[in-house]
């Protein structure tokens, strides 16, 4: 148990005290003084290792089934013994230009805060010290830590739709560029990156129905007296789900720009490939004619039949040229 729990301590009027090191004497401790939490951290437990917690804790079987699966959906469950919420923290590769997903999840009970994360996203060493140096806050109990969390997540929703906004004008400038090298994959940069929004997605969408429970009155294992800061993190939320929404239609706009700006290049390269071939088809017009081996014909045994055909072909080879040249075609 020592790798998967990443922190375990006991706070008393919004400041991390000494207790004991074994998780369920210090539950006991913590439910015993009645004035004190416990916050558990725990990082990608298997099904034996996290059995002790859950029946320590009086977790629900349902809740543990999906602590433990992961890949849920945002999401917030109440049970007898505790409220469960599920979270989907985004990073983003600037490397790869990419972004994925991984998974938080909270257990917020009687005096006890346990937090369980999936993948290599979002570490909560960080909120957990931030949280420390905030006691006014972390003195609202569990519900601080389930605040914290949040409202760190959401935070870094609105960082990566930024990152995000930055790649998109990219994109952008990419699409009216002359042909070349820089454009020919844009239509796959284009779906891709429409992916990594999708993705996105995923994560910030259903996590407004959570977010508008926990600003509602009612809520069991939640302080009402927390309710104006979940309603910030609501509208951090908002305003996320908004930089989505806005770069998924951006983006639609710009893969039609590209298809259109592809038709007419297309239609550029065919009237070039016309003006051409009609160039083309006089002279040879011309010579076929007088390819034919008929003893009859106009001018046959003229002397100066010969230029003037190969004149009367250049006249209207260059003609043509600057017909189409004036009308835009090559």
């Amino acid at each position: 148990m020592t790798g998967v729990i990443v922190d375990c301590a006991i706070y008393r009027d919004g400041r991390r005290t000494d207790g004991p090191l074994d998780f369920s004497d210090a539950l006991a401790e913590a439910r015993t003084a009645g004035d004190r939490f416990l916050w558990l951290g725990m990082h990608e437990p298997t099904a034996e290792e996290f059995d002790l917690v859950s029946s320590e804790f009086a977790l629900h079987p349902l809740a543990v089934e999906d602590a433990l699966k992961a890949h849920q959906r945002p999401k917030l469950e109440v049970y007898d013994d505790s409220l469960f919420m599920v979270l989907k923290p985004v990073v983003y590769e600037a490397a790869a230009d990419t972004v994925s997903t991984s998974e938080l999840m909270l257990f917020v009970g009687d005096s006890f805060a346990v937090t369980v994360r999936h993948g290599e996203g979002s570490p909560l060493a960080l909120v957990r010290e931030r949280l420390e140096r905030e006691p006014e806050v972390l003195r609202h109990g569990p519900t601080a830590v389930l605040y914290a969390v949040c409202d760190a997540v959401v935070d870094h929703y609105i960082e990566v739709a930024s990152e995000l906004q930055v790649d998109l004008e990219e994109l952008e400038t990419e699409v009216f560029l002359p042909d070349g090298q820089d454009a020919r994959n844009t239509a796959a940069r284009i779906y891709s990156f429409k992916r990594q929004v999708v993705e996105f997605r995923r994560a910030t969408v259903p996590l407004t129905d959570p977010m508008a429970r926990l600003t509602g009155p009612g809520l069991p294992f939640v302080d009402e007296a927390a309710q104006p800061f979940f309603r910030d993190v609501g509208d951090h939320l908002t305003r996320a789900n908004e930089s989505v929404e806005g770069l998924d239609r951006l983006l639609s706009d710009v893969l039609s720009a590209h298809l259109a700006q592809t038709g007419v290049r297309q239609n550029d390269d065919m009237r070039k490939i016309s003006a051409w071939a009609a160039m083309a088809a006089v002279p040879t017009m011309v010579a076929g004619i007088y390819g034919m081996n008929f003893q009859h014909m106009p001018e046959l045994r003229t002397s100066w039949g010969y230029p003037v055909v190969l004149v009367f072909m250049a006249v209207a080879v260059v003609g043509l040229y600057r017909q189409f040249k004036r009308r835009g075609w090559l």
